[in-house]
């Protein structure tokens, strides 16, 4: 990962980390066997072990994308009737960009950077659930969750990165490294 330095560097994460992420997933994502979860992430980023493993730990499908454009991301989306989908911002405005109008039985997953509002407001009206996920690859693929709805509004705003997932907490410190009060 190269965080925000842009200098490459590998993270060690623990057997046990990975599990806990995949069951606080499953927790909140309601993910079954009867899932289908497009995997669209390049296998050596760390989102990937969620998408490949996630589904399989219930025993749902998982369907390996090979190429990421938007047309290509359609044709997967319709085709293979997809339930779940993970991406980024970026990826899920693509879509738009390039005519998709949604999929009422897909539950949509975005991570990787921050999201706008006005995009979850537009992928919230056009799914059947958002939810915002937030997590340095040191903490295990993602630390955090939010289930969004569609009364996100303010453009100028983002949705929040949410609570904790379990066996998590979240610290805000200042530039000492010292918590900060609440707000």
């Amino acid at each position: 990962t190269s965080g925000s330095t842009g200098t490459p560097k590998g993270v060690m994460v623990e057997h046990a980390s990975v599990l806990n992420v995949l069951r606080a997933l499953l927790d909140v994502s309601g993910l079954t066997e009867r899932d289908s979860l497009l995997a669209i992430t390049t296998i050596s980023f760390d989102i990937a072990g969620l998408e490949l493993c996630l589904p399989l730990a219930v025993g749902a499908k998982v369907v390996v994308a090979h190429g990421t454009s938007a047309i290509g991301l359609q044709r997967y989306l319709s085709h293979q009737k997809i339930t779940v989908m993970q991406a980024t911002p970026a990826a899920w405005r693509m879509l738009f960009d390039a005519g998709w109008e949604g999929a009422p039985d897909l539950s949509a997953l975005c991570g990787g950077e921050a999201l706008p509002s006005e995009l979850a407001s537009n992928l919230g009206r056009r799914v059947k659930s958002l939810r915002n996920l937030y997590g340095p690859t040191e903490t295990t693929i993602w630390a955090t969750t939010f289930l969004t709805d569609t009364r996100i509004e303010a453009p100028h705003r983002y949705v929040p990165i949410g609570r904790p997932i379990s066996n998590t907490r979240l610290y805000v410190l200042d530039d000492h490294g010292q918590p900060v009060p609440f707000g």
